[in-house]
């Protein structure tokens, strides 16, 4: 029975579809059989993130009207072939329906896969409510600015508010030395757990704009790969000692 997990933010521009898909991957490469839904219509770009843009024949909009079945619709990833995408429509009408044909999708894939990540819309929208209906879990993409903090405060009231009280954070674009807020401060004012920190890297850029791999001995790839393991229940992977990651894995462990 597959893990359903939406990962959402507070506002728009923290990295929450770029995480979606590294953690996705992550997952993947520990023989984890993956799918990711796009659920944030109006504004997708998951399938333009895992370069499979050209391969989407099918979408979500053409399984809700029957034009397509789930299995025709998946794309399956061109370097993990136990990820698969489930691309949205910019076209699909958001309405309450919305809920009901991710329920029935995900009824339909659960048997099948090990996780179903969905990427929501960041903030308060109806593609936000949406995927809170349908997720067993959730992910708060962050970055340590006052103003994406206070807003994934009001969204992790919201999950609450939903019964979804499995929550975790994820910092992203972190960078020591920097004038960002303090883990001592995010903690003030954010009381949720840590799934793990992705520092500042320019290889994520590389990723968004030219599709160029992420190295496989990078400090994102340990991040990402060190997450898919506490998804999995194995807790945090053993890593080479290297100073950069002591004291993120350490305040992870303190959350």
């Amino acid at each position: 029975m597959a893990q359903v997990i939406v990962v959402t933010s507070g506002k728009g521009g923290v990295g929450k579809t770029i995480v979606t898909s590294l953690l996705g991957r992550a997952l993947a490469k520990n023989r984890q059989k993956v799918v990711l839904i796009d659920g944030d219509f109006g504004l997708k770009n998951l399938d333009m993130v895992l370069n499979l843009e050209s391969r989407v024949i099918y979408d979500l909009e053409d399984v809700a009207k029957g034009r397509a079945t789930i299995r025709q619709a998946l794309v399956q990833d061109k370097k993990c072939p136990s990820l698969f995408l489930l691309a949205a429509s910019s076209r699909f009408e958001i309405s309450e329906n919305v809920s009901d044909y991710l329920e029935t999708l995900i009824s339909q894939l659960q048997n099948d896969f090990d996780f179903i990540l969905i990427d929501s819309p960041a903030g308060i929208e109806n593609g936000f409510h949406n995927a809170l209906k349908v997720a067993k879990m959730a992910l708060v993409v962050i970055t340590l600015d006052k103003t994406s903090l206070l807003d994934a405060d009001k969204v992790i009231g919201l999950l609450k508010n939903h019964n979804l009280t499995n929550i975790s954070l994820v910092v992203n674009r972190y960078m020591e030395n920097s004038p960002q807020l303090s883990l001592d401060e995010l903690h003030r004012l954010i009381d949720i757990p840590i799934l793990g920190f992705i520092e500042e890297d320019a290889q994520i850029r590389a990723l968004q704009n030219y599709g160029k791999e992420i190295s496989s001995s990078s400090k994102c790839e340990y991040s990402f790969m060190n997450m898919a393991s506490k998804l999995m229940g194995k807790g945090e992977i053993t890593l080479p000692q290297k100073k950069w990651y002591e004291k993120l894995f350490k305040a992870t462990s303190k959350s």
